[in-house]
This record gives structure tokens, C-alpha cells and sequence, in this order.
């Protein structure tokens, strides 16, 4: 039987550690048992992460992406304890600097290429984030499937399905992704996923606005391009938003995008259809 000066000394005891006294509580008969809890996990929302990859590194000033800053924080705090971010740069901005920090993270994990440029992919995410983070609203670009003879992710695919929906025809693509090279006009933007060239032929001014828009609608930074901007035929030009595969190029193409210009070297000003933006994620949610 526990004596109540015995009692009284481990209450006191518990108070001086910080652990609650009733944690270390017995009744008659039984063995005091501690209690233990465990803090739960900062959590890093991915879709957050991702948008703030694309916009800030484009961004004239250090504005931070609504919404980010926590997520980002955690994800800078992973990598400065790997050595890989100077404490001065652990600020919520996903800025250049952290970009070149979660790339050589990305190789330090035997990727390489556009699995290595500093936009952050699921699988490394979670690693980064072991014991330190958990990671929500994932996004996936899905498998590489055929479509118009074309190579697209089943995430843009699906983009495109929903953007046919709302129209009411079908699209037919011209220029798909996963092309290094193909195309020297295109800058490389195709050459990761994501990123798809419709076809206009035999639409008029009124209906290639149209399904500029309806591409927005559903999570696309989409343009009507014309042959007085680049060595190009008229065409869309169309970036699936948050797709975890866009190249370097397609990925500031995205966030100027955000920062209401045209996607083009010049970065002059956006000439689509202005509507609210949203990734394909965010669109889903809201039907």
C-alpha cells in the first residue's frame, strides 16, 4: 500500500516535470499508471505547397500565397535541419532560394531531371516530412495515357474531359506533353506533364474564347495564342495548374498566371478571359 506522504511526493514531482498528477493517480488494489500523450503532427496541405512553388518564384517582392505560409514554414523547417536551407530563408516564401533547396533534396533521394526541380511530388513531401509533418490533400498527376496520338497524364485528361463537358464538343489536341524537344516554339514547357496545345482550326474569335475560358473554368492556365506572338500557328495553350509533373518553364508559366500576365517571355499583361482561379482540386470540390 502506497503511503500518503508517498503519494503527496510523486504529485509534487509530476508538477515539477510538467506531467499532470492525475497521470500518475492509483486506487487501492492496482499499480499507478502513467498516461502518455503524444503532440500531434504539424500538418503540411500540399495543394498549398504546390501553389506556392509555382507563384512565389515569380512574384517581384516577398508577398506570400494566401494560405501557405504555415505549410511552407514546416517544409523550410525539414529542410534546414537536412542542411540543405540557410535559417534566413525558413520565411513561408517558397521563393527561388527554397526551390534550389528542395531540389537538391530531390536528388539526394536518386531523382534526377524533372523529378529534381524543386517542385514538390508526393512521395518526397512525405519522406521530407518523417516525424516532423503530415502531409493532407495530396495531389497525384496519375498515369501517362494516350490521347489524339498524344501524350498527357490522367490528371490533365480528365481536366480536358470535364472542360468538353461544360462546352458541349469535343477538343482535339495538336501538341501534348511529356515532349522534351519536340517542339523548339514551346520553350520547354512541354516537356513535363500537364501542359497541352488545342487545336483551333476552323473556330472562330468568339469560340476560341470560349474554350480558353471553359479550360480556366476547370484548373488551366489557358491562352489564345496567335501567329504575331511566336514562330506558331493559332492555337490554346493550356497548363494544368498544380500538376506535381509541369517543367521548370510551365510552372512560371502557372504563376504568372497567378500574377495576371500572359505566360509569355515578355510577361506583358493576361489577354484571356478574367475568372476566379482555381486548380482542378479546388474545382472538384465546388460542384
Amino acid at each position: 500500500m502506497r503511503r500518503p506522504w508517498f503519494i503527496a511526493g510523486l504529485a509534487a514531482l509530476c508538477m515539477a516535470v510538467g506531467v499532470p498528477a492525475h497521470a500518475w493517480a492509483a486506487t487501492p488494489g492496482t499499480t499507478a499508471q502513467r498516461t502518455v500523450t503524444t503532440a500531434a503532427l504539424p500538418v503540411v496541405d500540399m495543394e498549398a505547397v504546390i501553389l506556392a512553388a509555382q507563384i512565389d518564384p515569380r512574384r517581384a517582392d516577398n508577398t506570400l500565397t494566401p494560405g501557405a505560409k504555415n505549410s511552407v514554414l514546416a517544409v523550410e523547417q525539414a529542410l534546414q535541419a537536412r542542411n540543405l536551407l540557410n535559417a534566413q530563408w525558413v520565411d513561408g516564401y517558397f521563393g527561388t532560394t527554397t526551390i534550389t533547396a528542395y531540389a537538391a533534396y530531390q536528388r539526394s533521394l536518386g531523382y534526377s531531371g524533372l523529378d529534381a526541380n524543386g517542385l514538390p511530388g508526393t512521395t518526397s513531401l512525405t519522406k521530407l516530412g518523417e516525424n516532423r509533418y503530415t502531409v493532407v490533400n495530396t495531389i497525384s498527376p496519375g498515369a501517362k495515357v494516350q490521347r489524339d496520338g498524344y501524350v498527357v497524364n490522367t490528371r490533365t485528361q480528365a481536366m480536358l474531359a470535364e472542360a468538353q463537358r461544360l462546352l458541349g464538343y469535343t477538343l482535339v489536341l495538336d501538341q501534348g506533353s511529356y515532349n522534351p524537344g519536340g517542339d523548339p516554339t514551346s520553350a520547354g514547357t512541354h516537356d513535363g506533364g500537364g501542359v497541352v496545345d488545342i487545336a483551333v482550326t476552323g473556330m472562330t474569335a468568339a469560340k476560341r474564347t470560349d474554350v480558353a475560358r471553359a479550360l480556366r473554368q476547370v484548373g488551366f492556365a489557358a491562352w489564345v495564342r496567335n501567329p504575331s506572338q511566336g514562330d506558331w500557328p493559332w492555337h490554346i495553350h493550356a497548363v494544368a495548374i498544380s500538376d506535381t509533373d509541369l517543367s521548370s518553364q510551365a510552372q512560371h508559366q502557372a504563376g504568372d498566371y497567378y500574377l495576371g500576365m500572359n505566360g509569355l517571355a515578355n510577361r506583358g499583361p493576361d489577354d484571356g478571359p478574367r475568372i476566379p482561379i482555381k486548380t482542378w482540386e479546388q474545382y472538384q470540390r465546388g460542384q
